[in-house]
């Protein structure tokens, strides 16, 4: 059963912030790395193509922007574990407050 937020199914939100947007289809196992030998051996063909999140554009963009798709692919391979990444919490919690169709404006790369 899908639950309802202010008579909206939850189906259409943003997996991480929850606003309702228009919603981006994010690989939790990148794509790029699906031929990696440490990555098939850790996941199934079918986990691989499965693993696939709801993000509003600036959930998407934010995630690739502070992490690697080697770093998303080993340690950050489910919503769950990217909200407990520190850098996605707190643009998610300064996020959510915000208007659905508000769109933040780029910044300088994240990655280090």
């Amino acid at each position: 059963m899908i639950e309802r937020i202010d008579g909206y199914s939850m189906e259409n939100c943003c997996e991480l912030c929850g606003r309702m947007t228009g919603l981006t289809r994010h690989h939790l196992i990148p794509k790029r790395v699906h031929r990696s030998e440490s990555i098939r051996a850790k996941f199934t063909k079918e986990v691989l193509n499965q693993r696939i999140a709801k993000l509003c554009k600036a959930c998407h963009r934010h995630v690739h922007r502070t992490l690697k798709e080697r770093e998303l692919a080993v340690q950050f391979h489910s919503v769950e574990l990217l909200r407990e990444h520190p850098d996605i919490q707190a643009f998610v919690d300064w996020l959510k407050d915000k208007p659905d169709d508000f769109s933040p404006r780029l910044s300088r790369r994240k990655r280090k």
